[in-house]
């Protein structure tokens, strides 16, 4: 399948195929590990859209004290 992307002259497509070839053993793991990061992903979010929301207003002391208090 893979291979097959590979030949199949598109660039974009070529081009991710055989990145995904190069490194297929880490491609394998991650599909098939039961490891998540959803939760950490999640907290990430929450931080960028208060960040987003404070924008222009004050500096970082008050940034921390919202993602303590939020």
């Amino acid at each position: 399948m893979i291979t097959g992307a590979m030949t199949a002259g598109l660039p974009g497509v070529s081009t991710f195929a055989a990145g995904l070839e190069a490194d297929f053993d880490a491609v394998t793991a991650g599909l098939t590990t039961g490891w998540n990061s959803g939760p950490v992903e999640g907290a990430v979010n929450r931080i960028k859209m208060l960040k987003r929301q404070m924008f222009g207003r004050a500096g970082f002391p008050l940034l921390r004290k919202r993602v303590l208090l939020a």
